[in-house]
């Protein structure tokens, strides 16, 4: 599904000797490599804090802690996404609200999110899946109508744009109070590990999650808030350095890549692309991710796995009947849209070092199945 070899192969002298860097400085936490990744990626994103951690699960969470969000507290979420977004909100005693999400984009929908609105409800996480940009326009003014925190999950769509209604083009995870990231491998912005980093525009809140992600301390032994440990090590942050500069070209890679999948399936009956805005940079295609409808999704799947193509199926279980979440407030009823994607997705091979003749490859064996 990634070709980080190949990615590395490209790169190995510059993230060499950035790694390098590390090893003769010794400072393997908090070093220079993280205050340098940190102001780079504040740079990029054009946000005022970047508050680097350990994992993309912690950053949600940290988000959370951050804005003294109380157990029984609700926080709605998108139901088709990984469950990283529920986890963090039911480990913290707060009130997961999963609702469904749009069918063509795969976004949390807004007209669920404003059904799910109670007095208890505190915030709204949407997930920007697969690397679109969800309607953060609407997102917002539900938020400012219902005094409502907004946590982008930003996993998945580092680098994406949202151009608002009054014309901005702002980097998505920066719109909301709060965003968050992973920086897990497979990434469109990966290091060789875990890490993660979350992103706000409100001074206050930047210093209270600064305290969090380091055992609650400004000064060494002065516990001032409950914090957790989690920070990006020096090595990660040597990198994500390296790496960091390649981003925009990484993700136009990947949007050639889709451009091209969708020109191969263009028209095909049994097939729905994922459906790519005017502007593309609301979509950086962390994942190249089909419909398959009126046909066997799961015998194309084993088709693909025959011929040597990886492929995968994100997700095959509703959040909302997952074990760990079951709750008598749901009803199948109100997840129409996610019980249909579970059995139609399947998500084909998508990275940067994708070339036309694997992409040719890929189509041709998903075409001659259906022939």
């Amino acid at each position: 599904m990634v070709d980080l070899k190949s990615q590395y192969e490209k790169i190995k002298d510059t993230v060499n000797a950035s790694i390098q860097e590390v090893l003769d400085s010794n400072t393997y936490i908090n070093g220079p490599q993280v205050q340098q990744f940190q102001k780079s990626l504040e740079d990029y994103l054009g946000v005022k804090h970047v508050i680097p951690c350990a994992n993309g699960t912690d950053a949600l969470q940290i988000a959370m802690m951050g804005l003294g969000l109380e157990p029984g507290d609700e926080v709605i979420t998108a139901d088709f996404t990984f469950a990283a977004t529920v986890e963090v909100i039911a480990l913290l005693r707060l009130t997961p609200v999963l609702v469904d999400v749009e069918m063509d984009n795969m976004n949390i929908s807004i007209e669920a999110i404003k059904k799910a609105i109670t007095p208890k409800t505190k915030a709204i996480v949407p997930v920007h899946l697969f690397g679109r940009a969800a309607n953060m326009d609407a997102i917002m003014d539900i938020a400012k109508e219902h005094n409502l925190y907004v946590i982008e999950d930003n996993a998945q769509a580092i680098g994406a744009d949202f151009t608002g209604r009054d014309g901005v083009k702002r980097k998505v995870g920066t719109i909301g109070h709060v965003g968050a990231t992973s920086f897990f491998p497979s990434k469109n912005l990966g290091c060789y590990g875990d890490g993660g980093a979350i992103f706000t525009n409100d001074d206050t809140l930047a210093h209270t999650l600064r305290g969090i992600v380091n055992h609650g301390m400004y000064v060494r032994y002065h516990h001032d808030v409950v914090g957790v440990n989690s920070r990006l090590d020096s090595v990660q942050a040597a990198v994500l350095n390296a790496k960091l500069p390649l981003l925009d070209l990484y993700n136009e890679a990947r949007q050639n890549a889709a451009r091209k999948y969708s020109k191969g399936f263009e028209g095909h009956k049994n097939i729905i692309t994922p459906t790519i805005p005017d502007e593309c940079d609301y979509h950086v295609f962390h994942q190249y991710t089909l419909r398959i409808v009126d046909a066997n999704r799961d015998a194309l799947m084993e088709h693909l796995q025959v011929k040597g193509i990886p492929c995968a199926i994100y997700y095959p279980i509703p959040l909302h009947s997952q074990k760990a979440y079951l709750d008598t407030r749901y009803k199948e009823e109100d997840f129409p849209v996610t019980n249909q994607l579970v059995k139609e997705v399947i998500s084909l091979p998508m990275h940067t070092e994708l070339d036309d003749e694997q992409i040719k490859f890929i189509v041709d064996s998903v075409l001659e199945f259906f022939n």
